[in-house]
C-alpha cells in the first residue's frame, strides 16, 4: 500500500470519527427516533444518533409493557444535562406532541371529538380527547346540576369550542354536542309529523295555560283549552307530570319549530250530536261551572254549557249578580231557552222553572186602573212604579202633568215614595205596562182655552226668555210664547224684558192639537 493511500484513509477515519462525536443538530422539543441500548432498574439508555446517549425514566411505560434492549421508539429530545453529558428524553411528552399535532390536522374549532371525563378540576373537568381538554361546569349538560360528580368518568361526544396553539390548550364542550343533537332530532321530527296525526309523548311540563309533552326530539304545547270539550280549571287536574298520553298534532310551525297538540281533538265533539239530544223548552239538569257578572254558565254534559242570563234567573226578584242566587259547583234544574249549534251556544233560565207573574196578570189588572205603588227607580224619561213583586209599570215624562212643564221626573216622585197612577196599558205577553199620573184628573186644557179667542188681551207673567221669545205665564195657568217676530217695534222695549215682569199680551193662535198658545205683543 502506498504512503498516498495510507493518508486517504486516515483522512477518512478522521472525518467518521469527528461525525460521530459531533452527531445529529437536534433542538429542544423535538420529537426524534431511538433505539434502546441498555436498560437499568429505572431508567433506560437511548442511542438517538447524538454526541451523546440519552436517558429515559421507565415510569413513562407504565401501562404500555416491558422494555427491551434493541426496541425502537419515538420520544421527546427535552434538553442536554450539562452535569452528565447525556441527553433528558420523553415518551409520554413525545405522544402528546403527537397527539396535538394529529389533533390539530384531522380537528379545529366547531369539530366533533370522542373523549371521556377524567377528572373533576375548579371550573370544570379534563377529558381525554388523545390529549388533555378542559371541559367548563357550564358546559357539561343541557341545564345546570349541582351534582358533578356524576360526570367523572363518563364518555361522550364533545365539540371543540376553543383551540390555543400557542399555550396547547383546547376547551371541549358536552352542552354544545346535546343541544346539536337535540335540533337535528327536533328537525327529524319536525319532517315526520304532520296536522291529523296521532303521536304520543310524555308530560315534560305543567303551566298554568297548559302542559308541554315530549315527543322524543322535540316538544309540543297541548293548550288548555284543547284538553277537553268541557270546562278544565287547571291542566293539572288532567294530566300530571310523566303521564304518557296520545295527542293529536293540530298545529305545526316549522320555522319557528312549534308544535300545536289537541286531547280533545281526538274525541268527536259533543256539538255534534246537540241536535238528537236537546231541543227548546226541555228542561235539564245541570251544574254551575262558571260565574260572572252577566250569567252563570251550567254544564249539560262534558263539552256542552249553557248561559243562564242574569235576565233570567228570577221573574220578581232583581238580582244585581249572579252569585246572589248561584253557587259554583250548585246543581240546578233550568230551561233550554235557546240552541245555536253553529256558534255553539245554548241559552238557559231558570225563573222558566215556575210560572211567570205576567201570566195571572190580566185577571188581577185592567187598563183604566187606579193603582197604588213604590217607586223603585227614577230615570230621565221617567218613574218606574211596582204594581206587584217583581212588575213594574212605567210613568213617561209626558204622562205626568197636563200643564206644567217637568225638566226631570224627580220633580215629582222620589224613590221607595207611595205614589197614585192610572193604568194606561197592560200587555203581559211583551211585560210591558204603561202608567200616567196626568190620567188621575180631567184634561183641563179644553176649558181653560176657551175663553182665549184670537185677539183676546190677557195678562200675564215672564217665565223665560229664550233667543227666539219670551215664555209667558197666564192668569189661568197656561203658558204662551210671544216670538220675538211679535215685539214691539221700539228697540228699546226689546232690551227692557226681565223674568217676573207683567205684562199684557194678545192671543193670536191656540193650537189644540200641539197645545201651543201663540202670543203678541204688538197690539197689546
Amino acid at each position: 500500500m502506498s504512503i498516498e493511500n495510507n493518508n486517504e484513509e486516515n483522512e477518512t477515519f478522521a472525518k467518521l470519527f469527528e461525525e460521530s462525536l459531533t452527531g445529529q443538530n437536534f433542538s429542544e422539543g423535538e420529537i426524534v427516533r431511538g433505539k434502546v441500548i441498555s436498560i437499568f432498574n429505572k431508567e433506560a439508555i437511548i442511542d438517538i444518533g447524538y454526541k451523546s446517549e440519552g436517558i429515559l425514566n421507565l415510569d413513562e411505560f407504565e401501562g404500555e409493557g416491558p422494555l427491551q434492549v434493541g426496541d425502537e421508539i419515538e420520544v421527546l429530545f427535552e434538553t442536554l444535562d450539562e452535569e452528565s453529558g447525556m441527553v433528558i428524553l420523553s415518551k409520554r411528552k413525545a405522544d402528546r406532541q403527537k397527539s396535538w399535532d394529529q389533533l390539530i390536522h384531522q380537528s379545529n374549532e366547531g369539530s366533533i371529538i370522542e373523549g371521556k371525563i377524567f377528572k373533576k378540576v375548579r371550573g370544570g373537568f379534563m377529558v381525554d380527547i388523545g390529549i388533555e381538554a378542559f371541559l367548563p361546569a357550564s358546559l357539561v349538560d343541557l341545564k345546570p346540576t349541582k351534582n358533578l360528580d356524576q360526570f367523572v368518568g363518563v364518555t361522550a361526544q364533545f365539540v371543540i369550542v376553543k383551540i390555543n396553539q400557542k399555550r396547547k390548550n383546547i376547551v371541549v364542550s358536552r352542552k354544545d354536542f346535546l343541544e346539536k343533537q337535540r335540533d337535528e332530532a327536533r328537525g327529524k321530527m319536525l319532517g315526520t309529523l304532520a296536522v291529523g296525526q296521532l303521536v304520543k309523548g310524555r308530560v315534560k311540563n305543567i303551566t298554568d295555560f297548559g302542559a308541554f309533552i315530549d315527543l322524543g326530539g322535540i316538544d309540543g304545547l297541548l293548550h288548555i283549552t284543547d284538553m277537553s270539550w268541557g270546562r278544565v280549571s287547571h291542566p293539572s287536574a288532567v294530566l300530571s307530570l310523566g303521564d304518557e298520553v296520545e295527542v293529536m298534532v293540530i298545529q305545526i310551525d316549522k320555522q319557528g319549530e312549534k308544535v300545536s297538540l289537541g286531547l280533545k281533538q281526538i274525541k268527536k265533539s259533543p256539538w255534534e250530536e246537540i241536535g238528537e239530544k236537546y231541543e227548546v223548552g226541555m228542561k235539564i239538569r245541570g251544574r254551575i261551572t262558571n260565574i260572572l257578572p252577566y250569567g252563570a254558565f251550567m254544564e249539560l254534559q262534558e263539552g256542552i254549557e249553557g248561559l243562564i242570563h242574569i235576565s233570567e234567573l228570577s221573574w220578581t226578584k232583581r238580582v244585581a249578580h249572579p252569585s246572589e242566587v248561584l253557587t259554583v259547583g250548585q246543581e240546578v234544574e233550568a230551561a233550554i231557552l235557546s240552541i245555536d249549534k253553529t256558534a255553539r251556544k245554548i241559552s238557559l233560565g231558570l225563573k222558566q222553572m215556575i210560572a211567570s207573574p205576567w201570566e195571572n196578570l190580566g185577571s188581577k189588572f185592567h187598563e183604566g186602573d187606579v193603582i197604588k205603588g213604590t217607586v223603585r227607580n227614577v230615570t230621565d224619561y221617567g218613574i218606574f212604579i211596582e204594581l206587584d213583586p217583581g212588575i213594574d209599570g212605567l210613568v213617561h215624562i209626558s204622562d205626568i202633568s197636563w200643564l206644567k212643564k217637568i225638566n226631570h221626573p224627580s220633580e215629582i216622585a222620589k224613590k221607595g215614595v207611595q205614589i197614585e197612577a192610572k193604568i194606561l196599558l197592560l200587555d203581559p205577553s211583551n211585560q210591558k205596562i204603561s202608567l200616567g199620573i196626568k190620567q188621575l184628573t180631567e184634561d183641563p186644557w179644553p176649558l181653560l182655552t176657551q175663553p182665549l179667542q184670537t185677539g183676546t188681551t190677557c195678562k200675564g207673567r215672564i217665565t223665560k226668555i229664550v233667543n227666539f221669545g219670551i215664555f209667558v205665564e197666564l192668569a189661568n195657568g197656561l203658558e204662551g210664547l210671544v216670538h220675538h217676530s211679535e215685539f214691539p217695534k221700539n228697540a228699546e222695549a226689546k232690551t227692557n224684558f226681565r223674568v217676573g215682569d207683567s205684562i199684557d199680551v194678545q192671543v193670536l193662535n191656540v193650537d189644540h192639537e200641539h197645545r201651543k198658545i201663540a202670543l203678541s205683543l204688538q197690539s197689546a
